[in-house]
């Protein structure tokens, strides 16, 4: 049986009403604005290092573990179908979610650790933040610009996915505030307007709550291949021990391997079909009849159930002992910081052992602006060049293992 596809809702993101790009450009014959997005984030640079950069195991631990760059392509999966069924631009979910991890450093959060420590004194290091640095400046592939000069909605959804960084007045809020806004989010803000008081559009909320769904199961699918966490470990867990069981009624013989891609297949889907049907909910009681009523909601309008949010609550809960801090993880990733810290420290003493292109400019700036151009390129590295850039600095490759 044919399913149908859902029209355009009248609170989808139309490409055809953008509010534009920072730079203006012809529009393109046969792209949507949203997808020429998606294409530009497609062919960054910044995109195909994604391959070689942790998401949990370093990427010589196996071929099989998660990378950012597969975790990425499971978040755009998602975000797809879950803007495919609410009638959303699915471009632009997609383009949300490619360009949303951009901006981590090699070993993940270990890196990030170690840069915010390195950068203590001039505001920090900030993942969401170095994202927006790399599409609008980092990146130099154009010969018109810097970045991708991406699309208002993309940029706003890269920068609040997570919903707003200020309240109407402008004061850092959630995440930001004890510490304030980072400094590139602030000018860029000045410069182009990203309203970061409001919600990001719909397509942007489907993207983040994608994130979670791709974070949860392959997370556990990668913990129990790694056999630091047991499936019968999980049926400890609400919603778990229920697939759990519908499983073993039904494949009472089924081998150990497909029954963990059994349970990972169907936790992906009761996920989304969750999120749809109380997105619906949501929907019907906002009553929004555009985009903007979409960010003026005062509360996100993509999201779990309770139950559900209860239950990824209870998912990550289990999985950061086991697994995000299991002994194994914790030794690499403390080793990871000293490799990120010592790279740092080297090219504050020795800024000539940078690439030519990272010192056109450097004795010309301040030591903020020194401190941020050394943590600009090292968060572009890839594990593996971090680990190579290592031996060649110190004479040794770190410990890894």
């Amino acid at each position: 049986m044919a399913i149908a596809t859902p029209s355009r809702a009248p609170f989808a993101s139309d490409p055809g009403r953008s509010r534009g790009r920072r730079i203006p450009e012809p529009a393109s014959l046969t792209r949507s604005p949203f997808r020429r997005d998606c294409d530009r984030l497609i062919h960054s640079a910044a995109f195909r290092r994604l391959a070689y950069k942790t998401q949990v195991f370093v990427f010589h631990e196996g071929d099989h573990f998660r990378t950012r760059l597969t975790h990425t392509l499971e978040v755009t999966q998602v975000a797809r179908s879950i803007a495919r069924a609410l009638g959303l631009d699915e471009d632009l979910a997609e383009a949300s979610a490619l360009g949303h991890d951009l901006g981590h450093p090699p070993f993940g959060h270990a890196g990030e650790r170690a840069l915010d420590a390195c950068l203590a004194g001039y505001g920090g290091f900030d993942h969401n933040a170095q994202t927006l640095a790399v599409v609008t400046a980092l990146e130099r592939r154009y010969a018109e610009f810097n970045g991708l000069n991406l699309t208002w909605e993309t940029l706003e959804g890269l920068v609040k996915h997570n919903g707003p960084l200020t309240d109407r007045a402008g004061r850092p809020v959630a995440r930001y505030a004890a510490r304030g806004l980072p400094r590139v989010i602030a000018e860029y803000n000045d410069a182009f307007g990203l309203d970061l008081w409001s919600y990001p559009s719909a397509e942007a909320q489907a993207g983040a709550i994608a994130d979670d769904i791709a974070y949860d199961a392959h997370d556990i699918d990668d913990g129990l291949r790694a056999e630091m966490i047991r499936i019968e470990d999980l049926a400890t867990l609400p919603l778990l021990d229920e697939i759990l069981r519908e499983i073993a009624d039904r494949y009472p013989h089924i081998d150990p391997a497909r029954r963990a891609h059994e349970l990972i297949r169907r936790l992906i889907t009761q996920m989304i079909e969750d999120v749809i049907a109380q997105s619906r909910r949501s929907i019907v009681e906002v009553e929004p009849d555009s985009a903007d009523d979409v960010r003026q909601a005062g509360r996100p309008i993509i999201g779990f159930s309770a139950a559900m949010a209860e239950a990824d609550r209870a998912i990550k809960g289990f999985l950061r002992p086991r697994l995000y801090r299991h002994n194994r993880i914790m030794r690499v990733m403390t080793e990871a910081e000293r490799v990120v810290e010592r790279l740092f420290a080297h090219y504050v003493e020795a800024p000539g052992d940078l690439p030519a292109e990272w010192q056109s400019g450097f004795e010309d700036l301040d030591a903020a602006g020194r401190a941020r151009r050394i943590a600009d390129f090292i968060a572009g590295m890839t594990d593996r060049f971090a680990i190579e850039e290592q031996a060649r600095v110190f004479g040794a490759a770190p410990e890894l293992k």
